[in-house]
């Protein structure tokens, strides 16, 4: 029998892959804030939306996505594999090439700082923490594995 056939998926529980995830890019993007409040003693609201910084919120959400998914559909489903794999490109990216892009813009920033200072037509700058640490992507990984496992467990 076709393993897609054979799911049989009821009410909430078919949302779970979508909720659980959800929750846990949320939690990220609030201890962004908290992590922010203690650091600096500023409570800087926007980083709720902002991307970069600890823990990283794509990394919570891909991984609470691939450990519900795990956990609903078996670690052995095609499911599963398919949302891990997609897991490991977007901490990868984030990790890589997002990072990479945010030094160029820190440089491209400081460029125009030189050569255009006091010019308003070059007064705007490119957003500079755009990607993550391997520390940060490894701490929202572990971060949606836990929600994961904490919402989707049989006890759930």
């Amino acid at each position: 029998m076709n393993w897609m056939m054979s799911q049989t998926v009821d009410g909430a529980a078919a949302w779970k892959a979508i909720w659980v995830p959800l929750v846990a890019w949320f939690v990220a993007q609030a201890l962004k804030v908290l992590i922010n409040f203690v650091r600096k003693k500023n409570f800087n609201l926007s980083l709720m939306w902002s991307p970069g910084g600890m823990p990283s919120a794509h990394s919570a959400l891909m991984c609470a996505l691939a450990t519900t998914i795990g956990l609903m559909y078996g670690f052995d489903s095609p499911l599963f594999a398919i949302s891990l794999a997609v897991a490991f490109i977007v901490m990868y990216d984030a990790a890589g090439v997002r990072r990479t892009v945010g030094f160029q813009s820190t440089m491209l920033n400081k460029m125009l700082d030189e050569l255009f200072k006091g010019d308003k037509e070059f007064s705007q700058r490119l957003a500079e923490i755009i990607g993550h640490t391997k520390w940060e992507v490894f701490a929202g990984a572990m971060l949606g594995i836990v929600l994961g496992i904490a919402f989707t467990w049989p006890w759930a």
